[in-house]
C-alpha cells in the first residue's frame, strides 16, 4: 500500500529532477504521477477501498439522514479531490467557507482547497448549480478521487 508520505517523497523527487510523470508500482498498488497542463501535479491512484462517507464542513448543519440511500443522491453531481493533501474550507482560518450548503456556483466557483507538499490548489467547482450537501470537513486528509460535495446541476 502507498501512503500519503510515500506520494509526497515522489512529488519531491518529481519536483528536484524535473520529471513530468512518474509511475510506481509495489505489489498489487500503483500510483500514477503528471504534470498537468498549468504544471501541477495530479495523480491516479486505483482505491483500494470504499470511500466512507464524511462529516459535514465546519459551521454546517448535518445533512437529513436518506431514507432511500443512493435515491436521494440522483441527479446530483460530485466534485471530487483531483489530489491526495488536507482541505481547507476558506482562505484562512478568519475567512468564511467558500461555499456552504445552498450556495449558487458555476464551474469557475472555487469550493475549497487542497494543500498538497505545502502548495495550495484551488478547487473549483467545475460545474453549475446548487451545493447540496458537503462531504469533509475542515482541514480533513483527503484522497485522489474522493467526493467532497454533492451539487444539483443547474436544467
Amino acid at each position: 500500500m502507498i501512503d500519503v508520505q510515500q506520494v509526497r517523497e515522489l512529488i519531491e523527487l518529481m519536483v528536484q529532477h524535473g520529471l513530468s510523470e512518474i509511475r510506481v508500482r509495489q505489489g498489487e498498488t500503483s500510483i500514477s504521477l503528471r504534470k498537468g497542463p498549468t504544471g501541477e501535479i495530479v495523480y491516479a491512484m486505483p482505491p483500494a477501498h470504499a470511500i466512507p462517507a464524511m462529516q459535514p464542513a465546519a459551521g454546517q448543519a448535518p445533512a437529513a439522514p436518506a431514507a432511500a440511500g443512493p435515491v436521494a443522491d440522483e441527479g446530483l453531481v460530485p466534485i471530487v479531490s483531483p489530489m491526495v493533501g488536507t482541505l481547507y474550507v476558506a482562505a484562512d482560518p478568519e475567512s468564511p467557507p467558500f461555499v456552504r450548503v445552498g450556495t449558487e456556483v458555476d464551474a469557475n466557483t472555487p469550493v475549497c482547497i487542497i494543500e498538497a507538499m505545502k502548495v495550495f490548489n484551488e478547487i473549483k467547482a467545475e460545474v453549475a448549480g446548487t451545493v447540496e450537501r458537503i462531504l469533509v470537513h475542515n482541514e480533513q486528509a483527503v484522497e485522489f478521487g474522493q467526493p467532497l460535495m454533492l451539487v444539483r446541476p443547474r436544467k
